[in-house]
C-alpha cells in the first residue's frame, strides 16, 4: 500500500542514484511582491521543495509550474497558486553535494489549511519521475529525521493518514 510522505520527509529516487527530494517548511506567509487580487479572502502560505544530490554525477532538474499540485482541506480542493510570487527550478544542474530549492506561494480558506497535500513530479535530465505526495498542514509539526522518533503518538498527522489509508483498503472500509 502506498502511503504519502509527511511534510519534512526526504524521498529518494531509485532510478537516479543519490537524488532525493522533500517538501518542507509549510507555513503561513505573505508573498514578497504583494497579494494577488484573485486570492481575496484566502490565507496565504508557503511551502519549499528541495532537491538534493548525494550521488556521484550531476543531474539537470526542472521543477516548474504545473509540476506541483497543492490541495487543501479534507475534501482535497485545489489551492490558489500564486505563480507570480513563486520561485521555481528551471533547468538547473544540481552537482554532487548540492541542493536546489523552489518556493511556492499558495492560498486557501484558513479553516482548510490544517490539511495540505503537495504532489510533485520532478523532471530529471528530460525524463519525468513518478509523482510523490506529501501530507501536512499549517500548525502541524513536520516529520523529524529518521534517527529521531516523531512525537505525537496516536494524534500525529502521519498516524492519522496511515490509519485512514488502512481503513480504506480493509474489507468493509469506505
Amino acid at each position: 500500500m502506498y502511503e504519502p510522505n509527511v511534510v519534512g520527509d526526504w524521498q529518494e529516487y531509485d532510478e537516479h542514484a543519490g537524488l532525493r527530494i522533500r517538501v518542507h517548511r509549510l507555513e503561513a506567509a505573505e508573498p514578497p511582491r504583494g497579494r494577488d487580487d484573485a486570492a481575496a479572502g484566502l490565507t496565504y502560505f508557503s511551502v519549499r521543495v528541495t532537491v538534493e544530490n548525494r550521488g556521484p554525477r550531476h543531474y539537470g532538474i526542472h521543477l516548474e509550474d504545473g509540476q506541483i499540485d497543492v490541495r487543501v482541506g479534507p475534501d482535497g480542493e485545489g489551492a490558489f497558486i500564486d505563480w507570480r510570487n513563486s520561485q521555481f527550478i528551471e533547468g538547473f544542474d544540481v552537482y554532487p553535494l548540492r541542493r536546489a530549492t523552489a518556493v511556492l506561494y499558495a492560498a486557501g480558506p484558513e479553516v482548510s489549511l490544517t490539511h495540505v497535500d503537495v504532489q510533485v513530479q520532478l523532471r530529471v535530465d528530460e525524463e519525468w519521475t513518478e509523482r510523490r505526495l506529501w501530507a501536512g498542514g499549517i500548525g502541524v509539526l513536520e516529520g523529524t529525521a529518521p534517527a529521531a522518533p516523531a512525537g505525537g503518538g496516536q494524534s500525529s498527522l502521519a498516524h492519522q493518514v496511515s490509519a485512514f489509508l488502512k481503513e480504506q483498503t480493509e474489507p468493509g472500509g469506505a
